[in-house]
């Protein structure tokens, strides 16, 4: 009767839920996708000037879906798993 007690006691509880960890996995691809939405646009020859620098996907969109991004990691770290 003591080991299951014991047994019960040890058991592990985890800080988040099941929802929280949907929100970190969903708010984790909107900030590599930002990421890779920033990249590309430069020139192999230095002396070659590319204006797709300044597009607006780079300088506008992609930061836009990374702060997006942070926002839902901040909201599911914050979430509480046990309010339904």
């Amino acid at each position: 009767m003591g080991e299951k007690k014991q047994k019960d006691a040890t058991k592990p509880v985890f800080v988040f839920g099941k929802k929280n960890y949907k929100f970190m996995f969903i708010g984790l691809a909107c900030i590599a996708l930002g990421f890779i939405l920033m990249s590309g646009g430069g020139s192999d020859d230095p002396n070659v000037f590319n204006p797709e620098i300044f597009s607006w996907r780079r300088i506008r969109l992609a930061p836009m879906l990374i702060l997006t991004g942070f926002g839902i990691q901040v909201y599911a770290i914050l979430l509480n798993p046990d309010k339904k």
